[in-house]
């Protein structure tokens, strides 16, 4: 099988080669002998275009009426979106105040939105407190769209609360090709795959955008990722990304815009575009992004009656490095502890014996992530053998997870399939123990576990203890692992 074509998903199968362009050498990776498909797409033009643009160029090109950008340019952008949350929040809130004054109103209050979703089932105080100072400031600026939560003992009382705010953004209309959409988080980024400019910035930028709706950013180079082939059953895009950020390193792409392309790219549904896009940021990046194509416009459809206009990269555009991979080849993998770039085959790590399996985040807790899970635990049929927590990012995820069947499941919903392989009982929809939280946040590692999770980040401490042992994973690869109770290769069960 799939086994044996690709024996080690280190550069083994990487090749260089250089080529010179205005007498610097530029480094053009390729990762299989296999040509890309060219597809036809429409291109935008922000005037007269002395040189072809990537879409991060044009983007911006356009959000600072300029008719040509570069690399390195540093321009005032006008932004479309800004997006806060109940841990960066209160801090941009109060820069905001500072430098504007307590009685200064925002640039735009239908421009802003105000998601509470980190530190939420809590008792802690200071969490707590966190966001009653959003739901104040929203109500002295008459905030649009503020996704208040009061009553914490049973989030589905609180009609206005939606969860984690990458999710939630996408789902609630706020994504749109050709947009600025800014962030008080890092995986900000996540929104890229709607072919937007979509990244994080800090509070004090965040304090100023909110005061004058513009932000000072510089043009970053692009990274150009061609995924051809055709795309294995027991692959997911989180195996993409975890191939391409072991590829490159954690470090490979800072301060660049990584751009998705390809026949595999092109066949994902737009959650498995977020997922890709989600976790650029740990390759460093500052952006990711993937053309809108007809599945993007499709799952707008319904959400936003906001007109948008999609951009393309030129022919001509400029990339600082193109890598090639064949999909077909890629096998399962896990980023071990503790760097996103720790990268090994799932079946390498056969004897690694595990604590608990964590399923949820923005960058694993999406309706396709559960479904995911739950075709695994179907083609099983047998029960988990260690603690398996499942956290929705959101109140739809959630729903979904109660009444969405799974295919081939004769009807049966992920919950109900959840519940005969013995997995905890899905959780209120939040960002839970993905970064820690307070000490009674649900499924934190209070204790130095070995955990398989679905979400971003394996840095010593991120889920709670500082000795604990994250191993990054696909839903396919989380869930066979948590049958079992070692990281496993969901190829076991997946024929």
């Amino acid at each position: 099988m799939a086994s044996s074509l690709v024996s080690s998903p280190t550069s083994s199968f990487l090749k260089k080669i250089a080529f010179h362009k205005c007498k610097k050498q530029v480094s053009k990776k390729i990762v299989s002998v296999m040509a890309p498909q060219q597809s036809e797409r429409k291109t935008y033009t922000t005037g007269s275009v002395k040189t072809g643009m990537t879409m991060t160029e044009k983007i911006l090109a356009r959000a600072s009426e300029k008719q040509q950008l570069n690399p390195g340019d540093n321009v005032w952008v006008n932004v479309d979106i800004l997006m806060t949350h109940d841990v960066c929040g209160p801090g941009s809130i109060g820069i905001f105040k500072k430098e504007f004054g307590e009685k200064a109103k925002v640039w735009d209050r239908e421009k802003i939105v105000i998601i509470p979703d980190h530190y939420i089932f809590t008792s802690d105080e200071r969490a707590n407190r966190n966001v009653d100072i959003l739901r104040d400031f929203c109500g002295e600026q008459n905030i649009k769209y503020f996704y208040d939560i009061k009553d914490l003992s049973n989030f589905k009382a609180n009609p206005d609360y939606k969860g984690v705010c990458h999710v939630a953004l996408a789902q609630e209309g706020h994504c749109r090709p050709g947009e600025v959409l800014l962030g008080t988080d890092s995986h900000t980024c996540t929104a890229g795959a709607f072919g937007q400019f979509a990244t994080g910035i800090g509070n004090t930028d965040a304090g100023f955008v909110l005061g004058t709706g513009k932000v000072l950013l510089k043009v970053p180079p692009t990274l150009r990722f061609v995924m051809d082939g055709e795309m294995p059953h027991y692959l997911l895009a989180k195996d993409l990304i975890l191939q391409i950020i072991g590829e490159i390193s954690v470090a490979g792409a800072t301060y660049k815009s990584m751009e998705f392309v390809g026949t595999t790219v092109e066949s994902l549904n737009m959650e498995e575009r977020m997922t890709l896009c989600n976790m650029v940021v740990e390759a460093g990046g500052k952006n990711g992004v993937v053309p809108a194509d007809s599945t993007t416009f499709k799952y707008l459809e319904d959400k936003t009656s906001v007109p948008y206009e999609p951009v393309y990269s030129d022919a001509q555009a400029s990339f600082l490095s193109e890598y090639r991979f064949d999909i077909s080849k890629l096998e399962p993998l896990v980023a071990k502890p503790h760097s996103p770039d720790n990268r090994a085959l799932a079946r390498e790590c056969k004897d690694v014996k595990i604590d608990r399996v964590y399923i949820g985040s923005c960058t694993g807790g999406k309706t396709e992530d559960f479904l995911a899970a739950a075709k695994v635990f179907l083609a099983s049929g047998k029960k988990v053998k260690v603690p398996t927590f499942l956290v929705p990012a959101t109140q739809k995820v959630w729903m979904d997870i109660y009444t969405l069947p799974v295919p081939g499941s004769g009807g049966k919903t992920c919950s109900q399939i959840f519940e005969e392989a013995g997995c905890d009982t899905p959780a209120s929809p939040s960002c839970g123990a993905c970064l820690g939280g307070p000490k009674d946040t649900y499924a934190r590692m209070n204790e130095p576990k070995v955990c398989v999770s679905t979400t971003n980040r394996n840095f010593p401490g991120r889920m709670g203890h500082k000795e604990g042992q994250i191993y990054l994973a696909s839903p396919y690869t989380a869930a066979a692992s948590a049958l079992t109770g070692y990281v496993t290769d969901p190829r076991e069960f997946l024929c």
